[in-house]
């Protein structure tokens, strides 16, 4: 007879508008705002949009023409690529305060093992949605 696999909660967490939540927080004229982060140029793609500028259909990976045609007051905010890595960084020191098992994907993206987590949170028997809410809560 085989030995069932231990049961283990996975989370993968996805930062939405990365780029632009981080234009916004640091400069607050920004806030409320159609952004997009990236080129509005010719050959210019969109990066990341606030939540504004996707109320006008406006994603990553669109041309700059086609958001600025769909939201013809975006404002195009140059990436600073350092400053992304730096608030990254101490979004992963988070992480690390619940768990030594985070595999990063990407700057606003990782995986995120917390079967056995450093803050002793009861996971086994929650469900994903009440774990997530219980997760978020210690950020709010």
């Amino acid at each position: 007879m085989e030995k069932a696999l231990p049961f283990r909660k996975i989370i993968h967490i996805d930062m939405d508008a990365f780029y632009a939540s981080v234009e916004q927080l640091d400069n607050p004229e920004l806030r409320g705002k159609p952004i997009a982060v990236g080129g509005g140029r010719q050959r210019g793609v969109v990066a990341a949009a606030s939540y504004e500028a996707r109320k006008f259909g406006v994603r990553s990976a669109i041309s700059g023409v086609k958001a600025k045609k769909l939201c013809p007051h975006l404002i195009f905010i140059k990436p600073r690529f350092e400053r992304y890595r730096e608030i990254s960084k101490q979004i992963r020191q988070i992480f690390y305060e619940y768990t030594d098992l985070v595999e990063p994907l990407s700057l606003d993206e990782a995986y995120l093992d917390v079967t056995e987590n450093k803050k002793g949170c009861l996971l086994r028997h929650l469900s994903p949605l009440k774990f997530e809410k219980k997760f978020i809560s210690n950020f709010i």
